[in-house]
């Protein structure tokens, strides 16, 4: 009996998913663990083939316990060599995992950005993308990254991604929907109303989605490559 590559997806609210990812993971006939943030009872990597950590609205500096607990699954993953993708949260979580500081940024960036791929970026995990692209983004924090990160991905405003050992983190989100999208307007319409957002800035026009769709593929291909 062939035994299934597992992949953990560790998720912090209901409304950021694994979404685009889910079906490429499928595809591949990856077995799929999820559980909640919240119900993660140890740090321990061991049994996985790669690990996922999704977005959500708390911030890495709040006093949860969760958290901790997922910063030290990051560090454990490194140390055993599994690769860990980090998206908007996740990737402040293993910023600050490894050393990183993370703290408010001058400006939230909610809807569709502009960022920049960096020559490392675009030999690894961004592999195949032009040099500059349009992303969704929906972050108010951003990091001061550790002297061994390697930034992969950039915007005028921020360091937008990076690695460090066989961990990967991402501010902006490749792997949303239109159906995500407009969840995210639902659940986060007291953010959007406060940062007097036009919800038709946020709501992706026509072909943006499925050029996002098309980045996650490349991505995920490229990540995927460094699952064993």
């Amino acid at each position: 009996m062939i035994r299934l590559k597992k992949v953990l997806s560790v998720q912090n609210i209901a409304c950021e998913t694994l979404g685009t990812l889910e079906r490429l993971l499928k595809a591949d006939s990856f077995e799929i663990e999820k559980k909640r943030a919240q119900d993660l009872e140890s740090a321990n990597s061991a049994g996985y083939s790669a690990i996922v950590i999704l977005g959500g609205p708390m911030a890495v500096y709040d006093d949860l316990h969760y958290l901790q607990k997922e910063k030290e699954l990051v560090c454990d993953a490194i140390r055993n060599d599994i690769p860990v993708l980090g998206i908007c949260l996740g990737s402040q979580l293993i910023a600050q995992a490894v050393g990183g500081r993370v703290f408010k940024g001058s400006k939230k960036e909610i809807g569709w950005f502009d960022v920049s791929f960096s020559d490392e970026g675009r030999k690894g995990l961004f592999a195949g993308l032009e040099t500059q692209m349009k992303v969704f983004q929906w972050h108010g924090d951003t990091y001061e990254l550790p002297k061994e990160a390697t930034v992969l991905a950039y915007s005028d405003l921020y360091p937008q991604a990076f690695r460090v050992g066989s961990a990967y983190g991402i501010q902006f989100h490749l792997e949303v929907d239109k159906s995500m999208i407009g969840s995210w307007i639902q659940e986060y319409g007291v953010e959007v109303r406060a940062e007097n957002l036009d919800k038709n800035g946020i709501t992706p026009k026509a072909g943006e989605v499925e050029k996002l769709a098309e980045m996650c593929q490349l991505m995920y291909r490229n990540f995927a490559r460094m699952v064993r």
